[in-house]
Parts: structure tokens; sequence; C-alpha cells
């Protein structure tokens, strides 16, 4: 099992009320500048709210949730202070499996179900 950190937050806030696209397009430029993986995912409707010792940020939110997932702490602290309302976290996990990335018209890399 892997340690993950993730930032949540009502994906009406998160998709509409920051621009959140042009932050993670920032960074995704930033890391390709300096050779560093992407090592962070966005989950919509993110299942792993559905954890047990997660449901309190459920009933917090109480609105349809989105997740900034990553390995990196840093990542998830720097996310904290760039957006600002949004709850921090860690879990543990098996490790997240990354098929053929792919460019959308959104400008988001799409990995199977998980959206960066």
């Amino acid at each position: 099992m892997l340690k993950y950190y993730f930032a949540v937050a009502s994906q009406k806030f998160l998709f509409e009320e920051e621009p959140l696209e042009e932050i993670l397009r920032e960074r995704i430029n930033y890391y390709k500048s300096i050779n560093k993986p992407i090592d962070f995912w966005i989950l919509r409707n993110s299942s792993l709210i559905n954890f047990p010792h997660l449901i309190n940020i459920k009933k917090t939110i109480n609105q349809p949730i989105s997740a900034i997932v990553s390995y990196n702490l840093h990542f998830i602290n720097w996310i904290k202070l760039r957006v600002g309302f949004v709850l921090v976290g860690e879990c543990y996990g098996p490790p997240i499996s990354c098929y053929d990335i792919n460019l959308n018209k959104s400008n988001y890399y799409r990995y199977d179900n998980l959206i960066i």
C-alpha cells in the first residue's frame, strides 16, 4: 500500500469558483521544465471519500466532492496555499496504474478514470 495525500473540496468550488485548470496547467509545465514526472491526479466524484475513516469529510462538505491526490505532501500543501478552501489529509491505497496519456480538449490529461 502506498501513502497518498489529498486535498478535497466541492466540485463546484474546484471547477467553477477556482482557476484550477490554470493552476494545474502551470504546475504541469513547471514539472516538464525540470523533467519531473507528474505525481498528482484529480478524482471527480471521488470514491476516496467513501472510506470509513474519511466519512467526516463527506459530512463536512455535503456536496459532490472531488479530490486532488498526490504522493507528494509538499504538492498538496502548495495546493492548500494556492486554492485555500480545501480539506487536506492522507490515506493508504494500492498503486494507481496509469494508462495511455491523451491530451483532450479540456487540457486535462486522462488516465482511464483519473484526470490530471
